[in-house]
């Protein structure tokens, strides 16, 4: 994707298949051909045998965002903000640089600033690694802080859920702060704008306004002392809601003139209550919260670059720090919706059950489908940090989740439909029960113990009685061996129903050192756990749902009927009794399946997380 970013798409003549040479020379060079392909097949080899680009690091653990992200991101030093392109130098900047550097001792100060009134998904999961792993890779630190400015959306579970998510991708903010935190702060710069003629009171509806060649306003150049006493009157409550604004004199890159700064809301506030009925907006808040707290680099998507003028603007009229604001790409994925509005209306008509439903995108839902922290880290790390709005189909990130989950997640057996099978000639001196490696490629990570008896449950999809000419699994005239318990199974009789279905089966077993190789294993369980299984499939049908291009009718016509359906009566082997919400196994043959929220005593629910391999189908 970085390489797309920086040549474009590719052009006719790199389309173009190369043009055969003739092959010229003597024919003593073949020898010399030959031995240089064995040297390279050799090098190859040798190479293949230990990867070049791991996500797994020397310790075991899989690498961090920035350890895989390595010197790709190269941003200016602390202190020489001044350095970078399009920073603004005023006769107070180097002083101003002095004095946050000695603050600072010349850390990295980053911070991850969102709304609180939703849930995160997975394009706040590239921020998050983005801010924070910056931070921590330079030693630094970087605030949570929670731009809370707009009374009417925020909830305290959004605040609650927000630190969770952060906390459960392996980050821990330096310090947890509020944009509220500043409201006095803030009021005070709002009066001194004013007084420095960089600002007025507007009384232009806000439909008025909207779009980017609005008119201007009448009151643009009214007296400073009149814009003074309007805004403290907005201040006291004595100006209606909708009725005055105060909005900045400067046009943002795109061409939109004089943003707003505050507006007036007869709202409570979940932290200062009714103090205020006056708040502040995104474009005047955000800047002056980066100066406030010191921010060193202030990471922001790529739709913020249109305020960036504005962002150093306000910071300089004011005679305060400016940061540097960067700017990347959002992360976005096909077959899915984040906008919390829509997934609001999703849950209110019935389509998903919460915003933690393992359909969504949401980083709850992902973790409640089972989809380890390291591997969204993983996925934000390979897809990278460009400038290109990227949008990536949900395979990439089902991808990292198999390459995580295979080397930490525990084997199990389980059986979704079962088939009993009796094997007629168990050996009197078995013990009953087998050892069976939690990882069989590496059998130092230990093991668990299962029973084996008489009876036994197999998939019922791995027997037919007739076998065809690929078939490698069991049939009547083609044995099969049970994986882990060293024994191969032969047909003795069939059971059926008075429909012809089949029942159970009747079998004999050997051991493998007794007979020869059969073509195929199966997984199989006995005395097995009964539980819950919930599978997923995409939620939508179409690539883009929001796209009405692609879905005229609007998302909620693309919704997938299909995109659940539960096995209530699994048979899981008794090594997962006991597991807690969250933990992960493979289920050998089946999946990666964790353990859901709805596990209680009496039953265990998993949901399958990704398959072994991706589904040939989604493509």
């Amino acid at each position: 994707m970085q390489i797309l970013d920086l040549l474009g798409p590719k052009t006719d003549a790199d389309l173009a298949k190369p043009v055969k040479q003739k092959q010229t020379g003597v024919k003593g060079s073949e020898s010399s051909k030959s031995l240089k392909s064995t040297e390279s097949s050799k090098s190859l080899k040798d190479e293949g045998s230990k990867p070049t680009e791991s996500f797994v690091g020397e310790d075991g653990e899989v690498k961090s965002f920035m350890d895989i992200m390595g010197a790709a991101l190269k941003f200016h030093k602390t202190g020489e903000n001044y350095k970078t392109e399009g920073y603004v130098i005023t006769p107070k900047t180097m002083e101003l640089l002095k004095e946050h550097m000695r603050i600072t001792g010349g850390k990295v100060h980053s911070r991850f600033p969102p709304e609180p009134n939703g849930i995160l998904h997975i394009g706040h999961a590239k921020a998050i690694n983005f801010n924070f792993g910056y931070a921590r890779a330079h030693d630094g630190n970087c605030y949570l802080r929670y731009d809370d400015t707009n009374p009417e959306k925020e909830e305290e579970k959004f605040f609650k859920a927000i630190l969770e998510m952060v906390q459960w991708l392996g980050y821990k903010p330096f310090k947890v702060t509020h944009a509220s935190d500043n409201f006095d702060r803030l009021y005070e710069l709002a009066v001194e704008l004013i007084k420095r003629g960089h600002a007025y009171i507007c009384h232009m509806k806000s439909e008025d306004i909207k779009g980017f060649n609005p008119p201007d306003s009448p009151w643009r150049d009214r007296p400073i002392e009149e814009s003074l006493q309007l805004f403290e009157d907005m201040k006291n409550g004595k100006i209606t809601e909708g009725d005055a604004t105060l909005r900045m004199k400067v046009t943002l890159e795109e061409g939109k003139k004089d943003p707003v700064a505050y507006r007036i809301k007869f709202t409570p506030h979940h932290r200062t209550g009714d103090k205020w009925c006056i708040y502040p907006t995104y474009d005047y808040t955000h800047c002056l919260c980066d100066s406030i707290e010191n921010i060193t680099h202030s990471l922001c998507t790529k739709e913020f670059q249109s305020r960036r003028s504005s962002y150093y603007w306000l910071c300089n009229v004011l005679d305060l720090y400016c940061p540097v604001q960067w700017e990347y790409g959002r992360l976005n994925l096909n077959y899915a919706v984040v906008s919390k509005r829509k997934i609001g209306k999703l849950i209110t008509e019935g389509h998903v059950r919460d915003w933690d439903d393992p359909r969504l995108f949401t980083l709850t839902a992902l973790r409640r489908r089972g989809f380890p922290p390291e591997a969204i880290n993983l996925f934000c790390a390979k897809v990278g940090v460009t400038m290109a709005q990227t949008v990536l189909d949900p395979s990439m990130l089902e991808a990292c989740v198999r390459d995580v989950l295979n080397v930490t997640a525990p084997r199990a057996m389980a059986v979704l439909e079962p088939l009993k099978v009796t094997i007629n000639n168990f050996p009197a001196d078995h013990s009953g029960s087998l050892a069976i490696p939690n990882f069989p490629a590496d059998e130092s990570k230990g093991s668990h113990t299962i029973p084996f008896t008489s009876t036994v449950f197999i998939e019922r999809s791995d027997f037919k009685e007739k076998a065809e000419k690929n078939y490698k699994r069991w049939s009547a005239d083609q044995p099969v061996g049970l994986r882990h318990a060293g024994y191969v199974l032969s047909i003795d009789k069939i059971n059926k129903d008075s429909e012809g279905n089949i029942t159970d089966l009747v079998a004999s077993c050997t051991k493998t050192t007794e007979t020869d190789k059969p073509k195929g294993f199966i997984h199989w369980v006995s005395d097995p756990i009964v539980c819950e299984v919930r599978q997923y499939e995409r939620l939508f049908f179409h690539k883009s749902p929001e796209d009405p291009s692609e879905v005229p009718g609007g998302f909620l016509t693309d919704i997938n009927p299909n995109s659940m359906s539960v096995v209530t009566n699994a048979y899981v082997d008794v090594s997962v009794k006991g597991a807690k919400h969250f933990d992960k196994f493979q289920f050998e043959r089946v999946g990666f399946f964790s353990v859901d929220t709805d596990t209680h005593h009496s039953k265990m629910i998993f949901n399958r997380t990704v398959t072994l391999k991706e589904d040939p189908g989604k493509k």
